[in-house]
């Protein structure tokens, strides 16, 4: 029996922004790609008319969003929890009854991005995870996070390939704007230049 495939469309999907705060600005590794990811991943969802979902880790502490992510006019959920399963996130999304699929990307992978997809699998949803768009503080923690994401069930991808998928095509409506916010790639860090399976960073 064939396996079953977990794929995000723009109708099943919504994308959840993790913990990108200004307090981790100086303490996470490539954090400018990271931001720039994550605003790409923002662009696009807004752009296709999906659900957005935005965490902010003890902001009285630790700040809020980053200024290069508008997240003006959407729902933005505090938390000392470090998993976005939240249950004021979940009442939130009972407004799209047809999402199955979460998409996620942000900090720090190892901690508040696994806790998060560990939560979402457990309880039924698809988790695709934006691996150019998920840092932590030691490359070693994310590393280990992202294999453990992986063997736990969930997809790992990228923005381009994600966006592209999302669209599925240049007859799209929507393929141009696509297009040009994926045109400009992020700074090359290097953050995917090794593979996973063989005991190094992705």
């Amino acid at each position: 029996m064939a396996a079953r495939i977990a794929r995000a469309s723009i109708k099943n999907s919504g994308l959840f922004l993790c913990d990108m705060q200004e307090a981790f600005r100086k303490t996470i590794s490539y954090y400018p790609s990271i931001i720039e990811v994550s605003k790409r991943m923002l662009e696009g969802a807004k752009t296709l008319d999906m659900p957005v979902f935005v965490t902010e880790q003890y902001p009285k502490r630790l700040g809020s969003t980053v200024s290069e992510l508008d997240v003006s006019g959407l729902s933005v959920f505090p938390k000392t929890h470090f998993s976005m399963y939240l249950p004021e996130l979940l009442e939130k999304a009972k407004d799209h009854p047809d999402m199955k699929s979460v998409i996620i990307c942000g900090i720090e992978g190892h901690v508040c991005v696994l806790q998060s997809v560990l939560d979402f699998l457990e309880h039924g949803y698809d988790v695709h995870v934006i691996a150019d768009g998920v840092s932590s503080r030691s490359m070693t923690d994310r590393m280990f996070a992202l294999q453990r994401m992986r063997e736990a069930g969930a997809v790992l991808t990228t923005s381009e390939a994600m966006l592209l998928g999302l669209v599925q095509g240049s007859d799209h409506p929507q393929f141009r704007k696509i297009q040009k916010i994926i045109w400009d790639a992020p700074p090359d860090s290097g953050l995917l230049s090794q593979r996973i399976d063989e005991g190094t960073p992705v």
